[in-house]
């Protein structure tokens, strides 16, 4: 097995386009073509967990934060990013992170991995996104239209929330003429052909139109396939940052936070004033996300669970909510655990490993 078919995988649960533009998301060190010895999943890159890899036998670390955020001038090994870097080469460590990738989508995301642990349902992406869906129209023989829609529905098209298989087909009569260079597929040269034709309309997400377009093309009888690619403005109600989910039993606020601490095995938290007022909806956002406030308030969160807030920022809850700060490690730690549930679930033969190393930067006295 090569480090490209376990890449390839998570690529398939969470594609490398759907990174924020300032992340680094992807393989970062390392050879895709490398045979795979077996992999270990980690938060963090840094060094230990490279000693680790080592000491353990594996060449692939699969970590959710990416070691390198921007570009390296030098390799001196001043900092721990440049000796991780130096170290993982030098031992034929390959470096792979998924990143905002794997925090902007629902289904076996970042925080639905944190909504399950406190016992979340009814779960829903809190800001989706725009500009990531288009609408695929194309145009081919109604004998053949079953084949090209299987084959833009196999490709990933054609999905719209909780339903597949979706499309909008009208018939009607395609003409056209060919040339001495035409396929022979429409008959007489020289002559307008008539056939009879179903325009079909699919959604694809944008990061897979050009999947969707190859299969197409490869199920269509015509050598030229007539097809158009819209933007569509609609929000991808699937794929976006946070996630809103509501308690099947509401409960008082200090119960709530107890039950959260508990659930996230915290040492500590903090959290703005409380406001006499039972916890139903509840907001959450893996690492950094105070930048979800608004939204969250929007959707009438009972609270907000995120990390890094500033002192001042805290003020901005406003009464309006309770903002609880869990700590950026405590808040994404569980990715651990469900990153190497779907290796081992995919790979069930292959070594998948969680690192025992603790690469939590903060301390608790």
């Amino acid at each position: 097995m090569k480090i490209r078919d376990i890449t390839n995988y998570l690529e398939s649960i969470a594609p490398s386009k759907l990174q924020e533009s300032y992340d680094n998301a992807g393989l970062i060190v390392g050879n895709a073509n490398t045979e795979c010895t077996g992999v270990l999943v980690c938060l963090d890159s840094i060094e230990a967990v490279v000693d680790e890899a080592i000491a353990r036998g594996v060449n692939l670390i699969v970590a959710h934060h990416p070691i390198v955020f921007s570009g390296l001038k030098r390799f001196n090994g001043k900092n721990y990013i440049e000796r991780t870097v130096i170290k993982a080469i030098k031992n034929d460590i390959a470096i792979y992170a998924i990143h905002t990738n794997l925090d902007n989508v629902h289904k076996n995301g970042v925080n639905e991995r944190i909504c399950q642990r406190i016992g979340l349902e009814n779960l829903s992406i809190l800001a989706p996104k725009s500009g990531l869906i288009q609408k695929l129209i194309t145009f081919c023989p109604i004998k053949k239209a079953d084949d090209v829609r299987n084959a833009i529905f196999k490709a990933g098209g054609g999905k719209i929330a909780n339903y597949d298989l979706c499309s909008f087909n009208v018939e009607g009569n395609g003409t056209f003429r060919g040339n001495e260079l035409s396929d022979p597929y429409i008959g007489n040269k020289g002559e307008m052909h008539t056939e009879p034709e179903i325009r079909i309309e699919v959604l694809v997400p944008s990061y897979l139109s050009a999947k969707v377009i190859s299969a197409m093309k490869d199920a269509h009888p015509y050598e030229e396939v007539a097809h158009y690619l819209n933007n569509v403005e609609n929000k991808h109600q699937e794929i976006g940052s946070g996630m809103i989910g509501e308690l099947k039993h509401p409960k008082d606020e200090i119960n709530f936070l107890y039950h959260l601490k508990d659930r996230m095995q915290l040492k500590s938290l903090k959290y703005t004033a409380l406001r006499k007022k039972d916890i139903k909806r509840v907001a959450v956002c893996g690492g950094s996300g105070s930048f979800l406030l608004n939204a969250a308030i929007a959707a009438q969160a009972d609270i907000f669970i995120t990390a890094d807030y500033k002192y001042h920022q805290f003020f901005d809850a406003d009464n309006r909510i309770i903002i609880a700060d869990i700590g950026h490690y405590e808040s994404e730690c569980y990715t651990i655990q469900l990153l190497t549930e779907l290796l081992i679930e995919k790979f069930s033969n292959f070594a998948v490993l969680s690192t025992e190393v603790n690469t939590n930067p903060v301390n608790y006295l």
